[in-house]
């Protein structure tokens, strides 16, 4: 309760990534009023990155990840609530929290993310079943990688694939089944993928394609039982889900905004209700390449959008219109992915040196509408932030210059 609570206020329903930024960002972008934060976890906004890796590996804790400490926030003047939102009221501008609270707000921003997918099999929901989604997820998974436990990650994506990287540097025995015939879904080319598990295969991993989990039963021991679509059993000591996550857009269907599995958005991140905007793993944007609608789960669009909805909040008119980008670090190689590769209908392979490799994806047309990095984070981290300038200026450089490797990208520019 503050002296303000009768004040409109600059609400943010979403306390993660996107939730603190956008809070900072209207500080910065000039907002004096009020700024109420709401989440329904503990923890003051944190960074998602570390949760697969550094945090599993005990290289980072959880102090580590927070966007700014605590006493930043109260600097800022941003009320941080611990609470759940049970509704929004888009024509009297409040929201409604769980506990009987109501806030009135001069322009609300969901930042609610989303929720981690569970399997819908027998066995599913029993201890040592777990998902990562969450600071408290990612302690709860840690505390159980331990030398020589035997892990099955149900899923071939990347919190999958990273999440396996760091069970191996902690010396587990690691398998991971993928119902689909490859790793990686359409998020790179098929022949990365390929190299990816071989990647992953040369560091101990098995990898199981066009498998899926059937049911989980408690065996011996504590031991986890698992029947496979193959026929097999496998048992295991813990079992994580890395299978995606669903739009947490309750909130806008129950009040009556536009959804389509996450909240639909225009280019300025407003929703179909005045005054309320969506930003991050639960927004669904046009895209700058197609004009299609797409929903981005990146640092990096989390980083962009924040600052945008927080713009357009006070009245501005900034465009969310950047080209994808994210990465993934697994073992001592990076992967790292700019634009929408899969709208290219041909490519270009450039190598690089230590088995690096950077592939262009071109359209029909002849745009250049991606980039596709692999290889050790050394090699191709410079190539690739040339290679990404390229994707997000539009630039369309002859297929045979973008090849040549003895042709510098920073010429091509």
């Amino acid at each position: 309760m503050t002296a303000h609570e009768g004040e409109r206020a600059m609400v943010i329903a979403g306390a993660g990534h996107v939730g603190g930024r956008a809070a900072l960002a209207l500080r910065e972008f000039g907002w004096q009023g009020r700024i109420v934060m709401i989440g329904a976890e503990s923890h003051l906004p944190y960074e998602r990155p570390p949760l697969s890796k550094q945090l599993l590996t005990g290289e980072r804790e959880a102090l580590h990840c927070q966007l700014r400490p605590a006493e930043a926030w109260q600097t800022e003047r941003v009320e941080h609530v611990i609470a759940q939102v049970e509704a929004i009221e888009p024509d009297t501008r409040v929201v409604r929290l769980k506990d009987g609270r109501r806030i009135q707000y001069e322009a609300l921003l969901l930042a609610t993310g989303g929720h981690a997918r569970r399997l819908s099999i027998p066995g599913a929901d029993l201890d040592g079943v777990c998902t990562l989604r969450t600071l408290d997820d990612a302690a709860c998974i840690a505390r159980r990688l331990v030398a020589d436990a035997r892990v099955l990650i149900v899923g071939g994506g990347f919190i999958g694939l990273e999440v396996a990287a760091s069970a191996r540097k902690r010396g587990c025995e690691v398998c991971v089944v993928e119902g689909a015939a490859r790793l990686l879904g359409r998020a790179v080319p098929a022949v990365l993928a390929e190299r990816v598990q071989q990647l992953h295969e040369r560091n101990g991993v098995t990898v199981r394609l066009g498998v899926a989990p059937l049911a989980i039963e408690r065996a011996a021991d504590r031991l986890l039982a698992i029947s496979l679509s193959d026929g097999n059993t496998m048992t295991a000591d813990v079992v994580i889900v890395g299978i995606g996550i669903e739009p947490a857009d309750e909130l806008a269907r129950d009040a009556g905004l536009a959804v389509n599995r996450g909240i639909v958005v225009h280019a300025g991140l407003e929703t179909s209700a005045p005054c309320i905007f969506a930003a991050g793993d639960v927004a669904i944007h046009p895209s700058r390449f197609s004009g299609l609608p797409i929903r981005q789960e990146t640092w990096q669009n989390a980083e962009n959008q924040a600052r945008v909805a927080a713009r357009n909040m006070l009245g501005g008119d900034a465009v969310s219109d950047e080209a994808p980008w994210f990465w993934s670090d697994q073992y001592d190689h990076q992967l790292q992915v700019a634009g929408e590769p899969a709208l290219g209908e041909r490519s270009v392979r450039r190598l690089l040196a230590d088995t690096g490799s950077i592939d262009f994806h071109f359209d029909a047309g002849g745009r250049l509408v991606g980039a596709s990095g692999f290889g050790p984070a050394s090699v191709i981290a410079k190539d690739m932030k040339l290679a990404r300038m390229l994707v997000e200026r539009g630039l369309s450089p002859a297929a045979e210059l973008l090849g040549d490797a003895t042709i510098k990208l920073k010429a091509l520019l």
